[in-house]
């Protein structure tokens, strides 16, 4: 009813008071809150509305100016909409509205609901437009005193608010008869206050929403441009920064984010202050001065978004080339914050949240206790600040679901060690909106970090004074303090290699801290990560004698239903169920008589396992084998046929049943229905494939409420992907591939048909299968064969296009408030830095993206997370070599290691390359080494393996030595109190490539010969296919043709215009 920009209205077209069809009031809403209303003021009268008998609300004029009134927020709390210049009085039997005419037609739709959820009449006062509205006061007093009469009370006590002055002739006039009249008057800001603490689950999405724009505009404006002016050198004031920002909120696309712009507001215009001028308070002000970013300044930045008329808030602070007292003054404030944060559990009493950051202040910084702010936040709602949820030591209300805070904390006024008047005063803050649920404290502003890497920047020139407090930190035996990035560096004059050389040190010695750490808890995974055999039911094929079928003649016969087979022994038929067969087989002699042989599951031989009944009578005695001839071959061949196949399906449902006694339990799929139509993806084929013999069937891929759903026409050909299951999605569109995917890897298992899988895979084949007649060779120049691609070109491009489209929509759709716990993003892997191998059997072409290792072609696919990596190691790396293995040891020290063989030795570089710029640790080796056993060692002996420096012992560069990897002690690290132990032929085949030894001894051997003749023709020509390749030359000719159209799914080698991953640098 009023515009966005007034208070806490409802953002709208911007009218005061616009047509009555523009607006709708939420019934449902306006009838579970008006009694909620009404059940609070029965129940806490006499403690939060002083006793009133009824409570009169008055709604000011609109107006332009930023302000958060009780009144506004009553009203859009309980109709949607602020009503300006409105006065609401509620009575126990009924509810008056003085208002306009046009107000007063919009509220006539309340009048039955109102009834209906608490059984009061609605009693509409309209003013006119001359009218200044006396008369129509007089007859609400005159309902309120009957009401009072009939209660048995002279003189009502009439609730108001008293902390708000009345605005305009109409709100005055009420003001002054109200204190003339015959009424008692109480104040009941506390009573809307506790009405307004606890919000319902579709205020708390408003918050989440507006929450998650401050966060974003944080994180994708205002960090990047700080960044920008710091490293150009720009002048900008802090009221530009001020402006800038606060069109980035009321224009979220700029952030990225999909809201309406109609539907958000700021809180207060956002906050920029340095050069020693703080003021930590929202009602701060981003005053005209440039904006100060010298070494050991400070800056702090405030935003504060809402969704709905629901605030947010966020406040992050930024050092630059920070001192050691603004270090350790950050690092304590951000300790206590989260603190805080933590004390925010439901029946906590909100002083625990004070209380607990103060602790952490009093035992890490005693000093700067003088220092921190009075108040920890503020509850935040409708309202930016709530009165009743202050966090200061003395509240000793209690914390409850559904309260969100605005935890704000800083330290003001201290004082740094510098000459300069700009940077010795400074101030820190930090600000998050929280919310309180059942599970745990959430922080709806996650989004934008305010972890010291983050926060921290150097841009330093001096060497000499960057030695320093690196040497000082080093005396101490402290880490120095870590900041986001460097804006300025002045080592372009060392070599790449030693950069890498440089950074790998600075890896090893972290992963070794962070290894140590590790084994020291017992992370090292426990048990073997195999599940638990479980025992099978007992199987029962008949409960009783008289559930057998009636005999026909003393023949074998096969009863389906039951799973039974009835073998004629001494002229009776004994029922046996199929599982307890082992084996059946016939053979037939020449007098044409024929032998059936039964050999049964029996407990004792090799390879049989216990079944339940083996263990509950330990003395029965079992029948091993029986033979049967028959004279009738046919009958006998059927027989056969009959038991061999009712035992394939048992067993086969019974594996299944198996591999689904050990899936974990999947929340159920919530389908779009009426809330937003399911984003598709049609004509799809799913690996692993579907069981069963029928034809293969495309399908469709839906994306829905809570996961994916992929159906064909087949009832039972159906798959749910939860999105709450995805670990990691890849989209990978055709370049010189045959197909265009998603993959999904999951979690935990689900079954796909009968077979249980953690990768999911959807795909479409872009190319068409062509085999050409007579088998002669078509010339370039062939317009069939020139339409015939331009055909395949655009059948790519299309399937590409609807992948390309499907995937940002699932990705918005990920991007919504109540995704943000999943960290869900479709990733696409760089071909430019795949590499060929073979991680299973046959050669692959292996691509890494942003988060993993991934080979998503070939079948068995490859997915490997880069955070589940402990180090990497390239072993047979020597002259010479024409490839060389990686193997990659995870931080699960219980699963086996992963070998990757037979990697071209011209992807060494890149692949270092890759290694560092993700923060791999990567070791060199010249042989291979006894994974199995070398992690055995560790795990078993932890200690030992820290106190010998940990990985280092792969380090080749730290000793000249081979004789630790020598053929002989092909163990690689061994303490030394173990003794060495003869090597089994199982161990050797563990240590050695999943290549065959023969292979590679040939492969050896052939070497020198080779490298003797030279390189032949068809090595040279495709070294220059490759080089052309590389340089982005299309290469058309016959061959690349043919090979586009094979049948097998091709391998690439170029890549998209994705960009290496690298870390963060400004310049």
């Amino acid at each position: 009813m009023t515009d966005h920009r007034n208070g806490n209205g409802q953002p709208s077209n911007g009218k005061a008071s616009g047509a009555g069809n523009s607006y709708s009031i939420d019934l449902d809403k306006f009838t579970l809150r008006l009694k909620s209303l009404y059940t609070h003021w029965n129940e806490k009268k006499v403690d939060m509305w002083s006793s009133s008998d009824a409570l009169a609300i008055a709604t000011p004029p609109p107006s332009d100016d930023l302000r958060y009134l009780k009144s506004s927020a009553l009203n859009i709390w309980l109709l949607g909409y602020e009503f300006p210049e409105t006065i609401m009085v509620f009575l126990k039997k009924q509810i008056h509205f003085l208002c306009s005419q046009k107000k007063a037609s919009l509220l006539e739709v309340v009048k039955k609901s109102a009834s209906e959820a608490v059984g009061v009449d609605v009693v509409m006062h309209v003013k006119a437009k001359g009218d200044d509205g006396s008369t129509l006061m007089d007859a609400i007093f005159s309902a309120s005193h009957a009401q009072s009469k009939m209660d048995g009370h002279e003189n009502p006590v009439v609730g108001y608010i008293a902390r708000e002055t009345p605005e305009g002739k109409l709100l005055e006039m009420w003001a002054e008869k109200l204190k003339n009249a015959d009424f008692q008057l109480g104040d009941i800001t506390s009573g809307l206050s506790d009405l307004f603490a606890v919000k319902d689950k579709d205020e708390i999405m408003c918050v989440k929403k507006a929450a998650y724009l401050s966060a974003h505009v944080m994180k994708k404006i205002v960090v990047p441009k700080l960044e920008n002016v710091i490293d150009e050198e720009k002048k900008v004031t802090h009221s530009s920064l001020m402006d800038e920002t606060e069109k980035a909120v009321l224009e979220p696309t700029k952030a990225g984010v999909k809201l309406k712009a109609e539907n958000v507001d700021i809180c207060y215009p956002p906050i920029f202050q340095s050069g020693g001028e703080f003021d930590l308070r929202p009602s701060a002000a981003s005053n005209d001065e440039l904006l100060y970013y010298d070494s050991a300044s400070v800056i702090i930045c405030a935003i504060g978004s809402r969704y709905n008329s629901y605030c947010s808030n966020v406040a992050r602070t930024f050092l630059i080339d920070a001192t050691p007292i603004q270090s350790k003054g950050y690092e304590v404030l951000l300790k206590a914050h989260e603190a805080a944060i933590s004390a925010l559990k439901p029946g906590n009493r909100v002083s625990a949240a004070y209380q607990a950051a103060l602790s952490v202040v009093e035992a890490d910084a005693p000093e700067l206790v003088a220092n921190l702010t009075k108040s920890a936040g503020t509850g935040i709602g409708l309202e930016f600040r709530e009165s009743g949820l202050n966090l200061n030591s003395k509240n000793d209300r209690v914390v409850k679901t559904g309260m969100v805070f605005n935890v704000s904390l800083g330290f003001q006024n201290l004082q740094a060690q510098t000459k300069n008047t700009k940077n010795r005063n400074f101030s820190l803050l930090l600000a998050d909106t929280v919310v309180v649920t059942d599970e745990k404290t959430e922080v709806a502003t996650l989004a934008s970090s305010k972890a010291v890497k983050d926060v921290a920047y150097s841009f330093n020139e001096d060497e000499e004074e960057e030695e320093k407090p690196k040497g000082k930190s080093e005396a101490n035996g402290t880490d120095a303090f870590m900041s986001k990035t460097t804006l300025r560096s002045d080592n372009h004059e060392i070599s790449k290699e030693e950069l890498r050389r440089q950074h790998q040190a600075e890896l090893a010695r972290q992963k070794n801290e962070e290894t140590a750490r590790r084994l020291a808890g017992g992370g090292a995974g426990n048990g073997d990560n195999r599940a638990a055999v479980k025992t099978s039911a007992d199987v029962v094929a008949y409960k009783n004698v008289n559930d057998l079928p009636p005999p026909r003649d003393l023949m074998i016969q096969v009863d389906q239903k039951n799973e039974a087979v009835l073998l004629p022994i001494y002229g009776s038929m004994v029922p046996f169920h199929v599982a307890t067969i082992r084996t059946i087989s016939s053979q037939q002699d020449t007098n044409r008589n024929c032998y059936i042989r039964i050999i049964f599951n029996v407990p004792g031989t090799p390879f049989t396992p216990h079944d339940a009944n083996s263990l509950k009578f330990p003395g029965a005695i079992y029948l091993k084998e029986v033979s049967f001839r028959s004279k009738d071959p046919r009958h006998s061949s059927e027989v056969v046929q009959q038991i061999k196949t009712l035992r394939r399906h048992f067993v086969s449902r019974e594996s299944e049943r198996a591999e689904r006694a050990t899936l974990v339990t999947q929340e159920k799929l919530q389908l779009a229905g009426n809330r937003f139509k399911p984003i598709r993806l049609h004509d799809l084929w799913i690996r692993p494939v579907f069981g069963g013999r029928g034809r293969k069937m495309p399908g469709t891929l839906e994306a829905h409420v809570n996961g994916l759903r992929f159906s064909t026409t087949r009832q039972e050909e159906r798959v749910d992907v939860m999105y709450a299951n995805i670990k990691h999605a890849f989209f990978q569109p055709a370049e010189n591939e045959m197909i265009t995917l998603l993959h999904f890897h999951l979690h935990n298992h689900i079954m796909v048909g009968n077979k249980k899988t953690k990768d999911v895979q959807f795909y479409v084949e872009v190319m068409d299968v062509v085999q050409t007649l007579g088998g002669g060779k078509r010339s370039a120049y062939d317009p069939d064969e020139i339409e015939e691609e331009q055909r395949e070109r655009d059948r790519k491009n299309k399937i590409n296009m609807n992948f390309q489209s499907f995937v940002n929509r699932v990705n918005d759709l990920w991007g919504q408030p109540q995704f943000n716990g999943l960290d869900l993003e479709f990733d696409q892997p760089l071909r430019e830095l795949g590499f060929h191998g073979v991680p299973y059997k046959s050669s692959a072409f292996i691509v890494p993206s942003s988060t993993c290792l991934v080979e998503l072609i070939e079948t068995p696919f490859l997915v490997v997370s880069l955070s589940e990596i402990e180090i990497v190691n390239l072993e047979r790396v020597g002259l010479g070599q024409k490839n060389f293995d990686l193997t990659i040891v995870f931080k699960d020290f219980k699963r086996d290691v992963l070998r990757i063989d037979s990697i071209p030795s011209t992807s060494l570089d890149g692949i270092k390359e890759w290694l560092d710029t993700t923060d791999i640790k990567y070791y060199e080796s010249r042989l291979n080494l006894q994974w199995r056993q070398i992690l055995k060692t560790i795990t078993d002996d932890p200690q030992s393996f820290i106190d010998e420096g940990g990985w280092e012992f792969l380090n080749l560069e730290a000793t000249d030595s081979e004789s630790e990897l020598s053929e002989e002690s092909d163990k690689g690290y061994e303490p030394s109190d173990v003794e060495p132990e003869s090597e089994s032929e199982d161990d050797v085949s563990d240590s050695e490539s999943l290549v065959e030894s023969d292979e590679e001894e040939e492969e050896d051997s052939e070497e020198d010969s080779e490298e003797e003749k030279g390189k032949t023709w068809e090595e040279l020509e495709r070294e220059a296919s490759n080089a052309d390749r590389e340089k982005g030359v299309d290469s058309d000719s016959e061959e690349d043709r043919k090979r586009r159209k094979t049948k097998a799914f091709g391998k690439s080698r170029a890549g998209p215009s994705s960009n290496i991953p690298k870390r963060a640098k400004l310049r």
